[in-house]
């Protein structure tokens, strides 16, 4: 699995978002995005989502060309901005809804994946009754519930507690093990050096630093 960015560029507004990004994304590695608010991590993510479409350059997703050969990627999992969860059903109904579009996973798969983030798959809380780190959880659920080929996940451990951050980890883990491409945003430096294989710095809307 492997994801290839080539001479992307994004204006909306009359303002350069994405400038002459190159990319490549393989399957096994965790990659983290550092920059500030503004400077287009958030928007690369949409790139590769297919929520935004480029000017020009081509995104390569396993040999398929976004916006020409498929208008999103086959496989994914995301987590970007708010969800839009249905408030008065509970977590395990809101993924079991997400679930029936695909049609890929049954039960035992989501209650797995709300037990892997601390959620009790038998909660009779509705959504709206959530805290936000519980909102935030369910999020991470629903990206990762069907084992998608990437996973991109815009601050995941945003409203997290210590031992959920932990869980995250755990989660992150188990997924590169089966080959995912795994893409992050996080404001904690420390915590995308941990979880991630490979650190890419962007500023201005311009990849200006990779590290492993």
């Amino acid at each position: 699995m492997y994801i290839k960015i080539t001479d992307v560029n994004k204006t909306i507004k009359k303002a350069p978002i994405l400038r002459d990004i190159n990319l490549e994304f393989t399957g096994g590695k965790v990659y983290g995005l550092r920059g500030k608010n503004g400077s287009g991590k958030t928007m690369l993510m949409r790139a590769i989502c297919g929520l935004i479409t480029p000017d020009s350059g081509i995104i390569d997703i396993n040999g398929k060309i976004l916006g020409k050969d498929i208008s999103f990627p086959e496989s994914i999992g995301v987590l970007i901005e708010n969800p839009a969860f249905i408030g008065n059903y509970t977590g395990f109904k809101n993924l079991k809804v997400l679930a029936s579009i695909q049609n890929r996973i049954g039960d035992e798969q989501i209650r797995k994946a709300l037990e892997d983030i601390g959620l009790d798959p038998d909660d009779k809380r509705t959504y709206r009754k959530y805290s936000l780190g519980m909102k935030q959880k369910l999020g991470i659920a629903a990206a990762v519930m069907e084992n998608p080929d990437i996973i991109i996940l815009d601050e995941p451990i945003n409203a997290l507690d210590d031992v959920s951050v932990e869980k995250v980890h755990d989660i992150l883990e188990e997924q590169k093990k089966r080959g995912a491409v795994i893409i992050i945003a996080c404001h904690d430096k420390e915590e995308l050096d941990q979880l991630s294989d490979e650190i890419i710095e962007i500023s201005d809307g311009r990849i200006i630093n990779k590290t492993c």
